[in-house]
């Protein structure tokens, strides 16, 4: 699209004390399309900012009553008006502190007039680009601000805490962040979380699913690729390093990485540096590295399938998510929290868990974990009808049918009792919590739906 058509009808203001050059450059602003506004000092700009609204600033340094720059340090500027400096010579300084306080561009005398609309567009696409940045960073601190922290999650939001704290204090160069836990337990959305939360939020927050990635691919998807490195690489393509510069990058499922492209991690991490695939040129880059992994990574190294140094170089910080079946007594009430999300993004009324859906909700082992709560409770909203209790999908299905359920599990009317013997004691516990979780912690109402005086349930529990 032609300067014409991006500038049409915006309006600018220009000071400059040069009548000729005022007037060549005024000529050309409109002949791209702008409506200008022409001053001549300080004074006057500072009242036709009070006056109107502009969508650009073109002013000269040096004018009859002082410099430019003090309509910047005062803040006279709107910050959505995109200011650029016009200097003689000698004013390289002026422009750099021009840009520190908010400048959007400088150009040095004499400049070619044909140049002014290109700045302009740059400047336009260089606001488009912050707000859509910082509307991105709001969604992004919205969608962390509704994650739930009740009962036991409530030691999670500790965990994050902590770290939020130090990267606080520390500001910059912040440490690497290791999430551990099983599959859909929420490891990617902590790392929001963390991003959103911290001294880093305006930057970018950059994802790799490791085993996503080709073997082959995954060093020049982290670092970037010269131009002719290998058969495909027709152009030069910085790396997530580069991209994530200043921000955060997220290694999703890093045990997928092979001991190589471990090593070449490694070096990134411990020198602050990378090298182009094909390159010989380093790059130096401040990223917060947070790691996740659904394996136990002693394990792996014990099998030589991870490295143990940068296993301890990513494991400075740390936070365990549990499964999401340890969580039985906050389960109906975390499931009602998805629920009002899930109501809120298809439009709908918030229906109640019917006593099945909860049930079912307090029994199932949930393998797939949140993930898969979610989708259980996502698919039951779009299918069920509105204003009657939301009835769970699977829970409608006979159990033997139900292939989400566990064989092992003593719940389930397939188990068989293992040759290595039964703990009827853990089990009983077990029985005990899924009472008290679905009489919503009351001992007394637990203690009836188990058929056991109170003070047995209080035994067991003190025992």
């Amino acid at each position: 699209m032609e300067s014409s058509q991006l500038l049409k009808g915006k309006e600018i203001l220009l000071l400059e004390d040069d009548l000729l050059l005022g007037k060549r450059i005024e000529s050309k602003l409109e002949h791209a399309g702008l409506e200008v506004t022409r001053v001549q000092n300080c004074a006057d700009a500072e009242r036709a900012l009070e006056e109107m609204a502009f969508d650009f600033a073109l002013f000269d340094l040096n004018l009859p009553d002082g410099e430019s720059l003090e309509l910047l340090r005062k803040g006279k500027i709107p910050s959505n008006t995109p200011c650029i400096l016009m200097t003689g010579e000698g004013g390289i300084q002026s422009a750099v502190e021009s840009i520190r306080l908010g400048a959007a561009d400088y150009l040095s005398k004499p400049f070619d007039l044909d140049e002014l609309p290109v700045v302009l567009q740059q400047a336009q696409a260089s606001l488009k680009s912050k707000r859509l940045s910082e509307h991105v960073a709001k969604e992004r601190k919205e969608k962390s601000d509704s994650l739930f922290f009740e009962g036991s999650f409530a030691e999670d939001l500790a965990q994050l805490k902590k770290v939020l704290s130090a990267d606080t204090r520390l500001q910059s160069n912040l440490p690497p962040l290791l999430i551990q836990g099983p599959t859909g337990t929420g490891k990617s959305t902590y790392a929001k979380w963390i991003h959103a939360n911290g001294p880093r939020a305006s930057q970018p927050f950059v994802a790799l699913n490791c085993s996503a990635i080709a073997e082959n691919l995954v060093e020049s998807e982290l670092f970037g690729h010269e131009k002719g490195a290998f058969t495909d690489a027709k152009e030069a393509r910085i790396g997530l390093f580069e991209a994530a510069d200043q921000g955060t990058l997220f290694l999703d499922e890093i045990t997928s990485l092979s001991l190589p492209a471990q090593a070449k991690l490694l070096l990134a991490i411990e020198t602050g540096k990378i090298r182009r695939v094909g390159g010989t040129k380093e790059f130096a880059t401040d990223v917060r590295i947070i790691a996740a992994a659904n394996q136990d990574l002693r394990e792996m190294i014990g099998k030589g399938s991870f490295r143990d140094d940068l296993f301890h170089r990513l494991d400075l910080l740390r936070i365990t998510i549990p499964p999401l079946v340890s969580r039985s007594q906050d389960l109906v009430m975390f499931a009602e929290h998805l629920l009002a999300l899930l109501a809120q993004k298809y439009r709908l009324p918030i229906p109640d868990l019917g006593k099945e859906s909860q049930n079912f909700i307090l029994q199932h082992n949930w393998p797939g974990n949140v993930r898969e709560l979610l989708h259980e409770l996502e698919r039951s909203l779009v299918l069920c009808e509105p204003g009657e209790p939301l009835k769970i999908i699977s829970a409608l299905r006979a159990p033997s049918s139900d292939p989400n359920v566990e064989g092992d599990d003593w719940l389930n009317p397939r188990f068989c009792f293992p040759e290595e013997g039964f703990d009827l004691e853990k089990e009983i516990l077990r029985l005990i919590e899924l009472g008290i979780a679905q009489a919503g912690g009351n001992i007394s109402a637990a203690a009836r739906l188990l058929g056991v005086p109170r003070d047995y349930l209080r035994y067991r529990l003190k025992k």
